[in-house]
């Protein structure tokens, strides 16, 4: 995804499967903790539905939404963990394994001591963090 978005602008997009069928709203946007890099979207699926986690790489930012490179059969089918809380490295795996990606190799990088707060990490848990 374009790393020059600012996360906390996604919150709210529409989010559309790779066959331009609508998956839901951006509800909240994942930071990593090592490098500061928006890496995962909870979409809201549906009026009643819950937020299912979606990878931001692959997707894309276009005309103004957010485009998925997977079925919507699959995101609606991804773990559901809740939103509002760190995700831990074993839930981040069990979504790499569930969207089949390959899982990234750890990074040594830190955010800029400069770098805009976008949320807070739940407990002393390495792994995403939402923003908002």
């Amino acid at each position: 995804m374009q790393t020059d978005i600012d996360p906390r602008s996604l919150i709210g997009r529409k989010a559309f499967d790779r066959n331009g069928v609508k998956i839901g709203t951006v509800d909240e946007v994942y930071l990593d903790d090592a490098t500061g890099e928006p890496e995962w979207a909870a979409v809201r699926t549906g009026f009643f539905g819950r937020d299912a986690f979606v990878p931001l790489e692959p997707s894309e930012l276009r005309d103004d939404a957010l485009r998925v490179p997977f079925d919507r059969s699959l995101v609606k089918g991804a773990p559901d963990f809740g939103v509002g809380r760190h995700l831990s490295p074993e839930q981040e795996l069990q979504l790499y394994h569930h969207y089949g990606l390959q899982v990234p190799p750890p990074q040594t990088e830190h955010p800029t001591p400069d770098a805009p707060p976008f949320g807070h990490v739940a407990g002393d848990q390495e792994g995403p963090r939402p923003a908002g």
